[in-house]
């Protein structure tokens, strides 16, 4: 079976049984991959050393890893029935949503940075329904008919994907529209970012959100969709950071790391926080 019959399969179970099973049937898929793929496995582990600082971390947190990136797929194909007003008013809690409002209120958009840590895809649904424009920047997948999938879900409450063979036009764009344009900024994938620490090691962080921001003038906000007890969720707003003013309009490479780090600090206190929540499978270092 393809991907995309994969992918469609999982979405079918996912809305037409009920959520505890639909649930059940994910965790025991979950488990099995724990158990069989050695691969994803001990690069799980080894990320896990590096974010809690020790050189063996418990069999059950390694698992939950695997199984929470299962809640975050079952979520992601069952927003359309479950992302409701009264959803989002039993089941999250947003922390300082008044920083939203303040940069919009400026006019010239936000890029909203956050990482592959809690439910992102989910986070984005319910700040389109929140009320605020919303363009996310979304990596294409090689197969097509998996990437339509994909953003057909994304799309269904009205953000707009930014693939990035054209991110570079349609952010300055959005942002000029006053619109957010949400970036994942913990994992470079094309080899174009910049050699920083990151949790006390060196590797390649992605430097889009920054230049977009220094090319701009549009804040940067810290954002991350949290797992809470009983998979409830909380939407951590941190207070917008304003790019560096450019001489000549020139981005210096010492300007755009400073800037960088002031919002990886808050990406890595949110990693370590929850730690089983950074969904990788790849060692992240290594690469």
């Amino acid at each position: 079976m393809g991907n995309y019959n994969l992918y469609r399969f999982a979405q079918f179970l996912a809305n037409i049984l009920p959520l505890k099973v639909s649930q059940a049937l994910v965790m025991a898929l979950c488990d099995l991959h724990f158990c069989f793929s050695k691969t994803d496995r001990r690069a799980v582990e080894n990320n896990l050393k590096v974010v809690l600082k020790t050189d063996q971390v418990p069999v059950p947190q390694v698992r939950a890893v695997f199984r929470n990136f299962g809640k975050y797929l079952l979520e992601f194909f069952t927003m359309s029935k479950r992302l409701q007003p009264k959803f989002i008013k039993s089941n999250v809690h947003i922390k300082n949503a008044e920083y939203l409002t303040e940069v919009f209120e400026k006019g010239k958009g936000a890029i909203i940075v956050s990482a592959h840590v809690g439910n992102w895809e989910l986070g984005g649904a319910v700040l389109s329904m929140l009320g605020f424009p919303l363009s996310v920047v979304a990596l294409a997948h090689k197969d097509a008919k998996v990437n339509a999938l994909f953003n057909a879900q994304r799309e269904a409450f009205g953000t707009m994907v930014i693939q990035t063979d054209v991110a570079v036009r349609r952010v300055v764009e959005d942002l000029h529209k006053n619109r957010f344009v949400a970036i994942l900024g913990d994992r470079d994938f094309g080899n174009r970012g910049i050699v920083m620490d990151f949790l006390g090691h060196q590797t390649m962080i992605p430097k889009g959100a920054a230049h977009f921001s220094m090319k701009t003038g549009a804040p940067i906000v810290p954002l991350f969709f949290l797992r809470t007890s009983e998979d409830h969720f909380e939407m951590n707003i941190y207070p917008p950071i304003y790019p560096p003013f450019l001489k000549d309009g020139k981005i210096e490479k010492q300007a755009a790391v400073e800037y960088i780090q002031e919002y990886l600090r808050v990406t890595e206190d949110e990693i370590r926080k929850n730690p089983s929540q950074w969904l990788l499978f790849r060692e992240f270092w290594q690469s």
